[in-house]
């Protein structure tokens, strides 16, 4: 009988061993399982952020190229448009560095015009500047295109520029300032009516020839001016008028 019961214990114990092991055999399992359907939600997550990121990276590396493309296509621009403005304005320069080389700058006609007794005055105008100015007004515009208007007519001719100052300040710094005022008029007539540089006479007489008494503020004014008379070469009215008659039988 003892034999017996050992035989049912042993039995027992090794139907409870595969009890345990086949219980721990699906706990192991179910545990993978789970732990296997719990993780792939997350490696996929971890696969589409990585995707994201990349795509992302992909994005911000097109927009900096293009960035870069546009920002470069910009500074060529801006270093084209900077040489040509530097081109135009040494242009300009030149331009007006040539006309000043050839613009007649002396203390009278009488010393530069050969055979001045045939020129006659024919039109003038002047027009005056703020006090330490040398920059035309409008209405110094209006007067000097009303006097251009005359050009058109008028045969082998001259413009005697003649600028001028008040009594104030040194005469050396007047000299400077009547010829600035001078020249303003010539570079406009120049520019704008195509008046050759060479028709130019420049007379720069700071404050030595008063037109009013620089005791007033009116007379002063009146002195901060520049004048320019047109003077044509009567010869060569007369050559063209007679050339112009009909010759008798």
């Amino acid at each position: 009988m003892e034999r017996n019961l050992e035989m049912n214990a042993y039995r027992f114990g090794t139907l409870g061993l595969v009890a345990v092991l086949a219980t721990l055999g699906a706990t192991g399992c179910a545990t993978k399982n789970y732990v296997r359907n719990q993780t792939a939600p997350l490696v996929e997550h971890t696969d589409q952020l990585e995707a994201k990121t990349a795509a992302n990276n992909r994005d911000i590396r097109d927009v900096d190229d293009r960035s870069q493309t546009g920002i470069s296509r910009a500074q060529g621009a801006a270093d084209a448009a900077t040489l040509n403005a530097q081109n135009a304005a040494k242009a300009a320069g030149d331009a007006e560095t040539a006309a000043d080389n050839v613009v007649h700058r002396a203390d009278s006609l009488d010393s530069v015009v050969k055979g001045l007794d045939n020129y006659q005055p024919v039109g003038d105008v002047s027009v005056t500047f703020g006090f330490d100015k040398a920059v035309l007004t409008s209405d110094d515009r209006e007067q000097l295109d009303a006097f251009a208007a005359k050009l058109g007519t008028a045969k082998g001719y001259i413009l005697e520029v003649t600028g001028g100052t008040d009594s104030t300040g040194s005469a050396e710094y007047n000299y400077e300032l009547s010829q600035r005022r001078a020249d303003a008029v010539v570079q406009y007539l120049a520019s704008k009516y195509g008046i050759a540089a060479h028709r130019f006479y420049l007379i720069g007489i700071g404050k030595d020839k008063e037109v009013a008494p620089n005791t007033t503020a009116e007379g002063r004014k009146q002195n901060r001016r520049v004048q320019v008379r047109l003077l044509s070469n009567s010869t060569a009215q007369d050559t063209q008028t007679a050339s112009s008659k009909p010759t008798g039988m």
